[in-house]
């Protein structure tokens, strides 16, 4: 208790460190005003309706930071930036030169990479805006608009993802932690309160064990995710002594660190938008005056409702992408060459090939158990539903995996600038 209130002294006697945690609290603060100010001709009963158990649009609304749920000028967040760096990542399997970019060229060549993400974000925001306020428009919930209103609106929703993309990255240049992460964190907190309200208004004395054995359920699983995010595979790597005209270097033993979860919530989001492409489809088939359009749209919407079918089909997306992802980002022979030209070396394997097998085998091995983990967190959710009958009790899935990482990562940095400041 002692350490935690020194930790405080020192975070509100600093005047730097006090300045950058205010000026997140700032940008979250006008982030969340931006959220709340809707496009003109929204009909909000409509949208309401149109909401209501739309999986495809609840997605979204998790990187629009709950921005979507009212149509706000925000309504895109961060969803074509996040998008757009996804797609610089996989470009990297096919483009060398955008590999040896992002891997080897150092903070420049990252510079240059993210820069290119954000120029990919411009189109990527204007094809989402149009199909989005094409889908409701056509769904009633966009009501009167003429062709200038519905370039204006386009106009203001890809200014508004640009103008949070910006918010990001001033917050992690000017404040602490990862500025894209930490508004998506902020987004999915500010529905905490609209679903306690909720389990509020349903209250049944009757249901007062179910609400305390999902509380002990949340907690444990709380704690889970917590461990596995951390957990770590710690390989032994030594360094070579060299003699450097009357000194010697090196010879001493450190360990490079594999994490279980190497992918992170990246194999959730690809699965989701996969998944999602059905509801999507069916939902403009129900559109079109046609016996066999209606017929698909029908078989798509049976498909997405049956909870079994559509769990097993996320479980397996969310493995598979769990391997392809790590595969992507993961390449054990440039860190066997890395290590070998700074004279190290793994503890009883050669330098060169046989180290980048050993990586490779080690690297599959403990990806399973984050697949697996990965997996289960994603259909969470559906399983606590279906075991509950009550959707404000569920747990799980992309919004707890973003918070504890968030979190986590927020604690490291603020716990290293403390450090920083004892150590002056």
């Amino acid at each position: 208790m002692s350490n935690f209130l020194n930790k405080l002294r020192i975070i509100f006697s600093d005047s730097d460190l006090r300045k950058k945690i205010f000026f997140v609290l700032l940008i979250l603060v006008l982030f969340r005003l931006g959220a709340n100010i809707p496009i003109p001709g929204v009909d909000p009963t409509r949208l309401s309706n149109f909401l209501s158990g739309n999986q495809f649009l609840g997605m979204l609304n998790i990187f629009s930071g709950g921005g979507l749920s009212k149509l706000s000028i925000m309504m895109l967040g961060v969803g074509p930036y996040i998008t757009g760096s996804i797609i610089m990542q996989l470009l990297t399997m096919i483009f060398p030169k955008l590999k040896e970019m992002y891997q080897e060229d150092g903070e420049a060549g990252r510079q240059k990479f993210n820069q290119y993400s954000r120029l990919l974000t411009v189109p990527l925001a204007a094809l989402q805006g149009f199909a989005l306020l094409t889908l409701l428009e056509k769904s009633g919930v966009l009501v009167n608009l003429s062709l200038f209103s519905k370039l204006v609106d386009l106009v203001i929703v890809i200014a508004g993802s640009l103008l949070l993309m910006w918010m990001g990255e001033l917050i992690t240049e000017y404040g602490i932690g990862n500025g894209v992460s930490l508004l998506i964190f902020a987004g999915i907190v500010a529905a905490i309160p609209r679903g306690v309200q909720q389990l509020a208004f349903a209250y049944d004395p009757s249901q007062i064990p179910m609400i305390l054995a999902f509380l002990v359920v949340a907690f444990i699983i709380i704690a889970g995710v917590v461990v596995v995010t951390e957990a770590e595979r710690p390989v032994p790597i030594s360094y070579a002594r060299q003699v450097r005209g009357m000194k010697m270097y090196g010879g001493f033993s450190t360990h490079l660190p594999l994490r279980v979860n190497q992918a992170g919530v990246i194999p959730i989001i690809f699965a989701l938008s996969i998944l999602l492409f059905p509801q999507m489809i069916a939902g403009a088939l129900k559109l079109v005056n046609n016996s066999i359009a209606q017929a698909v749209a029908t078989g798509l919407v049976n498909f997405i409702s049956n909870s079994l079918a559509y769990g097993i089909s996320y479980f397996i997306l969310v493995f598979l992408f769990t391997y392809f992802y790590t595969a992507v980002t993961f390449d054990p022979h440039a860190i066997s060459s890395n290590l070998q030209k700074s004279g190290a070396f793994v503890s009883g394997i050669r330098p060169g090939k046989p180290t980048a097998e050993y990586l490779s085998k080690i690297i599959t091995r403990i990806t399973l158990f984050g697949a697996l983990f990965l997996g289960i967190i994603a259909i969470l959710p559906l399983i606590l539903r279906s075991v509950t009958g009550v959707s404000s009790l569920a747990i799980g899935g992309t919004s707890l995996l973003i918070v504890v990482s968030v979190v986590l990562e927020t604690i490291k940095q603020v716990e290293g600038q403390i450090v920083m400041r004892e150590y002056e």
